[in-house]
């Protein structure tokens, strides 16, 4: 295949030759050969695909929330291209068996992807580490869904085993001693969107994240480990985080959304860690601009709409992510908030380095052909009804974002928004390629 006139975050407009799975050239100009399909990029950007090193596809033990086919169609119809796997499923990913189990419920995806081992009091490290494990975490400093908090000694006894076998640890950063406890005694105003939400981030408090970070870095240190801290969600965190030479994340909720908008999201807002002050929010965004922040990865945790109806204390915590994280991203660089260049960094270059994915995340010879091409003069708003998460609706509805035109998964097209014969599909199967996705670690 041949993409011809695609403009690169850098300017140049090139044409791109995929020979199988992986890019073969990147000129200014190729002849097509005899035999090529040509697709016209029409001065359209073309981007390496994201990767999502945080995600929760719920299955096993979870398939009415999320499964590996609605999830991975999602990630595509985002221009996602590979995802990393959270382990609190059920079974928790904790054994090299439970492993097994979710490796073959991932068969069902049409995008590449890593799972990560999980650990507890009675994990079980010998056969975990004996599969393809993308990365460790995120081990869980304070409980959420899946209960899998673990002891400061099991932490350190975890991270110990994963600098022996060469493995990335992520973490959960909270320190559930410093919640305020007292919050929980208050009058959480019955189910649904409760005007009272905004007490989930008043128990979950700011500095329970930042002594985490502390604590899990100081550990990192100790050990010379590859820490990476998920879901930083204050400028505190974030900065606790680089002070300990770990890598971090922002998640879009945490860069997009603050306790501000609360009021109008209710227990749909819930999630861990929670949402921050305006201020604090504003002061994330300014370090995920400022290069600060290694990446931008979405926590998605999808729950029923009905799940979430619940009373604050009751409603599970997470929300979905992973079809928006690029576009709100991509409308932010055309706000002018930060460069296009800068995305790919946080979506793209770094995940993949961090992770080792060496065959991932830039336009160049000899990566994989995960591509995606996208018309950054195009916004369009963000609909619940539009995402293809089974969960089916979003936080960010209303918000503009920048959708992909095409995405591809190691030269083929895994979703296509408006094919080739101009027929609209928004609600066909057929934009969807049968493309099977692969274990990044298989």
């Amino acid at each position: 295949m041949l993409l011809t006139n695609a403009e690169l975050v850098d300017g140049r407009t090139v044409d791109c030759r995929i020979d199988g799975e992986q890019i073969a050239a990147v000129e200014p100009e190729l002849d097509p050969a005899p035999d090529e399909s040509v697709i016209d990029a029409a001065g359209n950007l073309l981007l390496p695909g994201a990767i999502d090193a945080h995600v929760h596809f719920r299955e096993p033990g979870y398939a009415h929330k999320e499964t590996w086919t609605t999830g991975t169609r999602s990630a595509a119809a985002g221009g996602v291209t590979t995802v990393i796997d959270m382990p609190n499923t059920s079974p928790p990913t904790t054994t090299g068996e439970s492993f097994d189990t979710k490796a073959a419920a991932a068969e069902q995806a049409c995008i590449d992807y890593g799972i990560n081992g999980g650990v507890t009091g009675d994990w079980e490290p010998d056969s975990l580490f004996d599969r393809p494990l993308c990365a460790l975490g995120e081990v869980f400093l304070a409980d959420s869904t899946g209960d899998m908090g673990v002891a400061p000694d099991d932490f350190a006894d975890a991270v110990d085993r994963a600098v022996d076998e060469g493995v990335t640890v992520t973490v959960h950063a909270e320190d559930e001693t410093l919640f305020h406890t007292a919050a929980r005694d208050a009058d959480a105003g019955g189910p649904g969107r409760a005007a009272n939400a905004d007490l989930w981030s008043t128990y979950r408090t700011a500095e329970a994240e930042a002594a985490a970070v502390d604590y899990a870095t100081d550990v990192g240190q100790e050990t010379g480990a590859d820490l990476h801290i998920a879901h930083t969600s204050t400028p505190e965190g974030i900065d606790a985080a680089v002070d300990g030479g770990a890598t971090c994340e922002v998640c879009p909720h945490h860069l997009y959304l603050s306790r501000a908008d609360l009021d109008e999201l209710g227990t749909h807002g819930r999630m861990n860690p929670p949402l921050r002050s305006e201020d604090r929010r504003q002061a994330v965004f300014e370090r995920v601009a400022d290069g600060t922040v290694d990446i931008v990865a979405t926590d998605h945790a999808p729950h029923t709409r009905e799940e979430k109806d619940a009373g604050l204390w009751e409603a599970p915590s997470g929300v979905p992510g992973v079809e928006t994280m690029l576009p709100l991203l991509l409308e932010s660089a055309r706000q002018g908030e930060f460069t296009y260049e800068r995305v790919v960094d946080l979506v793209a270059h770094n995940p993949a380095e961090i992770f080792d994915l060496e065959s991932k995340g830039r336009i160049a010879p000899g990566y994989d052909a995960d591509l995606v091409l996208v018309d950054p003069d195009d916004p369009r708003a963000i609909r619940g009804d539009d995402t293809h998460s089974k969960c089916g609706w979003t936080p960010f509805a209303g918000r503009q974002g920048v959708f992909p035109e095409l995405t591809m998964v190691r030269g083929q097209v895994v979703y296509e928004r408006t094919p080739a014969d101009g027929r609209d599909r928004s609600d066909d199967d057929e934009q969807f390629g049968d493309v099977d996705g692969e274990n990044v670690r298989a």
